[in-house]
């Protein structure tokens, strides 16, 4: 965990960090491994069990209103299918009892973010089910009401704001919202009677509070595996290191996507726990069932009627078979050739930050809602022809010629450009941004028609203020991007811009990845656990 504030110094406040996750069972012999996503799968799944639990659920679930949630698709690619946003809050203050382990509220750990951002979109006319992680420090154009910041900061301004942000930065329609915080999860481990996990390397974490010595399988508690699935300032004892002080250990990068992808498998795990615990026994259901919804909190529209439609209709899908992605970023690189450096935004340090990955983000996207490159994932619908969109270009990095370069490459595809002009750079490195001014679905697709149209560091923003010249659309040039060629060119892009000497923008990370050796997994069959050993420190 890292309890800074994520804010620009000088800038606009972020509020701060943590990981809340969550966790999640199934019914009976089956209930093992068809798991929909942690938590919210415990509660669903329970409600599936029957009637009554129904009625003691429907007067007692927390909701919470949330606006600009997308309505069910009824035509196009996506017909049938919805998105379910699930946030892990970081809020100590909201917290029923006030854990030091976590930071108290009483002494400033007042932050509200979202660590843990995931969609699962659920398509029952195929029966296929995948799930999105969203990095956390994903620097965006609508994370805050009020400008940029990273996506984990939305939250800050409330559950409407994550879900405007999703939609209209990423495109991804969201239908249903769900928020959870550590106690929910902690208390679902416990209520498991704790899960297994195998420990191949000794691993630490100062600030989440793992420290594992390594072990062939151990048992974990609540608040232990919570350890686990904050970790995201690791270090590991690898072969060959000197000192048995785990403070001295190497310290594992990507911080950030290192820990999804330990979550990814943590989910797995979680099923399997679930399973073993056999669930049907109504005691040990209600158990179940009171150590999740009691911090746990629904947008007013999902109805408990729904929740168990959806359980009952996926009642035999099988975690293993579930798409784990996450979104591909890539990492601003420091000055000094280091992975990461701090991002500095009109004049506000937002520390380490990553940014968004236009093609790659483009497919790991349209691989979890199963549709097309072609088509609007706002509407399922195709995008419209580049002819029938009006486009400005403005210069927004201060590299010569970047606006008309950028305006002629578009042109080349067929787009109607309709004018330049030039803004204040932002920074060293900068995204590039493709505007738009109107929520209406025509406009929206002909913002995807020329985003899909581009590569590099770039990503969609609503703002009317900064669309120009009476264009639908409207591109900030940003540091590192290109446009792609006409199909009749080369096979090569058309570059549009030039890296700045002082920092860069890395490759874009993969939207999967396997377990490090350093990774805590699940345990080999038949294993015996044992209780965690310490490391010295």
């Amino acid at each position: 965990m890292d309890d800074r504030p994520a804010r620009p110094k000088g800038g606009k406040p972020a509020g701060r960090h943590v990981a809340g996750k969550h966790a999640a069972p199934r019914s009976r012999r089956h209930r093992l491994r068809r798991t929909l996503l942690v938590g919210l799968v415990v509660l669903l799944i329970v409600i599936g069990g029957g009637a009554g639990y129904v009625y003691y659920l429907t007067h007692d679930l927390n909701r919470t209103n949330v606006r600009g949630l997308s309505n069910s698709l009824t035509t196009g690619k996506e017909a049938g299918t919805e998105n379910i946003l699930m946030a892990g809050s970081t809020s100590r203050c909201a917290l029923k009892v006030q854990n030091p382990a976590y930071g108290l509220c009483s002494e400033g750990v007042n932050g509200v973010n979202s660590d843990v951002i995931m969609i699962l979109h659920v398509d029952p006319a195929h029966h296929r089910l995948a799930l999105l992680s969203i990095p956390r420090d994903l620097f965006i154009p609508n994370a805050r009401s009020d400008g940029p910041n990273k996506v984990d900061a939305a939250l800050y301004q409330g559950m409407s704001q994550l879900v405007a942000a999703i939609e209209e930065d990423f495109g991804i329609p969201i239908q249903h919202a769900v928020s959870l915080n550590f106690d929910q999860f902690a208390n679902v481990v416990d209520a498991l009677n704790g899960i297994n996990m195998s420990f191949p390397m000794s691993v630490f974490d100062q600030e989440s509070g793992l420290n594992v010595h390594a072990a062939a399988c151990v048992h974990l508690n609540g608040a232990q595996a919570l350890e686990v699935v904050r970790a995201r300032h690791l270090q590991y004892d690898a072969p060959g290191t000197v000192s048995a002080d785990a403070f001295y250990w190497p310290q594992e990068a990507l911080s950030d996507l290192a820990r999804i992808r330990r979550d990814h498998e943590f989910l797995r795990v979680l099923a399997s726990a679930a399973a073993t615990h056999g669930l049907g026994n109504p005691i040990s259901d209600l158990d179940l069932i009171n150590s999740v919804k009691g911090d746990m909190t629904f947008d007013q529209s999902w109805s408990v009627r729904d929740m168990a439609s959806l359980v009952l209709g996926f009642h035999s899908i099988n975690i293993n078979s579930v798409p784990q992605l996450t979104l591909p970023v890539a990492l601003v690189t420091d000055p000094n050739g280091g992975q990461y450096g701090d991002l500095i935004y009109q004049g506000g340090n937002y520390n380490q930050v990553e940014f968004p990955s236009q093609v790659q983000d483009e497919a790991a996207i349209d691989g979890v809602l199963g549709i097309g490159p072609n088509i609007d994932p706002m509407t399922g619908d195709p995008l419209p022809a580049a002819s029938a969109v009006s486009v400005s270009v403005v210069n927004g990095s201060g590299a010569t010629n970047q606006a008309t370069d950028t305006s002629s490459a578009l042109a080349a595809l067929g787009f109607n450009m309709v004018g330049l002009g030039d803004a204040p750079a932002t920074g060293d490195v900068a995204e590039t941004v493709v505007y738009y001014g109107s929520r209406s679905p025509t406009v929206e697709a002909a913002a995807q028609k020329v985003a899909r149209s581009m590569t590099g560091s770039v990503i969609l923003a609503f703002d009317p203020s900064q669309v120009t010249n009476g264009a639908e659309v409207t591109v900030l040039t940003g540091t590192q991007f290109a446009v792609n060629p006409p199909a009749s060119a080369s096979a090569t892009t058309t570059t549009t811009t030039t890296i700045p000497a002082k920092s860069a923008i890395a490759a874009p990370s993969t939207p999967s990845s396997n377990l490090q050796p350093w990774d805590p997994r699940a345990c080999a069959p038949g294993a015996t656990p044992t209780a965690p050993v310490p490391n010295e420190t």
